[in-house]
């Protein structure tokens, strides 16, 4: 199985910026129009999902929205709770084996800590190893036999500076 992890794209800011409930804060104008540019750049990678499976969050929703468009796969979106902030990564692992198990490509969408601690998980059997994921930034792990523990192989993980194509020096 092929386990790509994406963190959402820039949200409203929690306080002065936005003043509603957390899982109902959106992207803003430029983490969208950021991620319509590395949903692209994936794109343009030649990867392929079988499933992009989401948190419910509305920043997780609309970032998983954008790739799923610009991948034309919208039919193969579905949602977590056990991907929301405070979800349960075991709970989560246990979804994926059951539920989709045979899928070979998976694409989760989410949020940190949550995603670092889980990419830890499957890299070393503890949330010990210290990862970033930035806003936007993708993580690929081949995993043989996914299970709440050392299981997987870190292929890459790039932030969103890496994704996107840079700007030629004049």
């Amino acid at each position: 199985m092929q386990l790509y992890i994406l963190r959402h794209a820039i949200a409203a800011d929690r306080g002065a910026r936005w003043a509603g409930h957390d899982p109902d804060r959106p992207l803003t104008k430029k983490g969208a129009n950021k991620m319509w540019k590395i949903a692209s750049a994936m794109k343009d990678r030649e990867l392929t999902f079988d499933l992009i499976l989401s948190s419910p969050f509305r920043r997780a929703k609309e970032t998983a929205e954008i790739v799923a468009e610009v991948f034309d796969c919208v039919d193969r979106l579905k949602f977590s709770a056990h991907l929301k902030v405070g979800g349960n990564r075991s709970s989560l692992i246990n979804e994926i084996r059951t539920r989709y198990g045979t899928t070979a490509r998976i694409l989760l969408v989410g949020h940190e800590p949550y995603l670092s601690a889980l990419i830890s998980l499957l890299l070393s059997g503890s949330q010990k190893v210290s990862i970033t994921m930035k806003k936007g930034g993708l993580c690929k792990l081949t995993v043989e036999s996914l299970r709440a523990g050392r299981c997987a192989t870190l292929d890459w993980l790039m932030g969103p500076a890496q994704m996107l194509p840079r700007a030629k020096a004049s």
